[in-house]
């Protein structure tokens, strides 16, 4: 049975664990990052091409080496924990990790609750749907729709405003094998995702449909007050002016997503 406490007991609680939460004793992150030469990274590891397993076992993809450049930059090693989508930023917040590594896309609602960095991947929204579903040719046919969107996703907020109903996911390969079991009508998501998932699997069961419209920008996610974002946007900066971030660009998608598309 769940109690209800009295309002002043739960904003004594809530007090103590914003305190207990904060980097006040511990100082900035940026401070703890450089006296331990660790930076401690969240990602999911399951979201080709971006964080993944790779044939070896060992966790690569365009978001790791970025990240790891970075590092190198920075003189630090960096030390990867592999979260769900929907636990990073409960991870960040805890201090589990010091910055959230997987195509946080930059919204005004992340952007008042974390420091974000500049971006580093450009991207537009593509509805898919399988392949003899002609039924969704725009957005506006999501209308009374099933779509299948990690919820806290900003791909899934467009679903929403589209009129879909959201069947919540834990990530990208979910709502694909959702889609390709019948179980929903589409899921919204990167051009950058499909277009990787397409040219590895030759999958023809699948199409995309439409783009949504939207122009993604992605970043890094620090928690507010960290102290990390200017040492970040430093470390890219460099990046791009070394050609080290189109290097690695090329290298998972072929051509350079770090810098707006047209």
């Amino acid at each position: 049975m769940q109690r209800t406490l009295p309002a002043a007991a739960i904003a004594v609680m809530t007090a103590l664990s914003l305190v207990a939460c904060s980097n006040s004793d511990s100082g900035p992150a940026i401070d703890q990052v450089r006296a331990s030469g660790v930076l401690r990274v969240g990602t999911e590891g399951t979201y080709t091409p971006f964080s993944y397993q790779g044939a070896d076992g060992q966790l690569t993809g365009y978001d790791v080496d970025v990240v790891r450049a970075i590092g190198d930059k920075l003189g630090v090693s960096v030390e990867f924990t592999q979260s769900p989508w929907d636990s990073l930023f409960a991870g960040l917040e805890a201090g589990r990790f010091d910055l959230v590594a997987n195509q946080v896309a930059v919204s005004d609602e992340r952007i008042q609750r974390y420091d974000l960095s500049t971006p580093y991947t450009f991207s537009e929204g593509v509805i898919i749907t399988r392949a003899d579903d002609t039924s969704i040719t725009s957005v506006a046919d999501l209308d009374g729709k099933t779509a299948a969107q990690a919820p806290a996703c900003n791909w899934a907020q467009v679903a929403r405003d589209a009129g879909a109903n959201v069947e919540t996911v834990s990530g990208f390969v979910q709502a694909i094998m959702l889609l390709k079991n019948g179980r929903v009508d589409a899921t919204v998501n990167d051009n950058l995702a499909i277009d990787e998932y397409e040219n590895r699997t030759g999958d023809a069961s699948l199409r995309m449909a439409a783009y949504t419209g939207d122009t993604s920008e992605q970043a890094f996610a620090a928690s507010k007050g960290s102290g990390l974002v200017p040492d970040i946007d430093q470390a890219l900066d460099e990046l791009r002016a070394d050609g080290i971030l189109a290097q690695i660009s090329e290298k998972y998608f072929g051509s350079d997503v770090s810098s707006p598309t047209d």
